[in-house]
């Protein structure tokens, strides 16, 4: 059964992707069959794959509001071992639509329920906030790694971040 991993920090700029796409393609590359889960409406992980998030018509957004299923939005990547649940800008209208569902907090860990063991590691890049998709992140997560400077206003975030979790 895969893990789970959130790479979270409500701070942007602090190295969150940069960490997700690197170490994705490093597990990969140690013959490990990892997921990336792209939770950014920005869709930088997309991106850093060498997908087009604008052609994409199944996206993590989809899965989350049930429009298509895990097997349609999972993409293949030039990484063998590698493969992406992309996003894209239609993400940010997630916040509002999911507001009225029913344990909303939980739409990723239900989604991700059985994809577990299908993959080693499961690596969600989260967002740069503490928003309802972060939080989906942090709920689906097995374990947490916050990527920080070294700086005031980063650990100041931190210790907010390990608040809410």
């Amino acid at each position: 059964m895969g893990r789970i991993l959130a790479i979270a920090n409500q701070k942007g700029g602090v190295g969150k992707t940069t960490t997700a796409v690197n170490l994705s393609a490093a597990l990969a590359q140690l013959g490990r069959k990892v997921l990336i889960i792209d939770s950014d409406p920005q869709g930088n992980t997309t991106t850093g794959l060498g997908i087009d998030k604008g052609e994409q018509s199944n996206t993590l957004y989809n899965l989350l509001i049930s429009e298509c299923h895990l097997h349609e939005a999972v993409l293949s990547t030039v990484v063998d071992n590698l493969s992406l649940i992309p996003s894209n800008i239609n993400l940010s209208g997630a916040e509002i639509e999911l507001i009225s569902f029913d344990k909303r907090e939980y739409l990723l860990k239900r989604v991700l329920l059985n994809t577990k063991y299908l993959y080693d590691y499961l690596i969600i890049d989260c967002p740069p906030s503490l928003s309802l998709l972060t939080l989906n992140g942090l709920t689906a997560a097995d374990s947490v790694l916050v990527p920080v400077q070294c700086e005031f206003y980063a650990l100041e975030g931190l210790s907010q971040l390990i608040h809410t979790i």
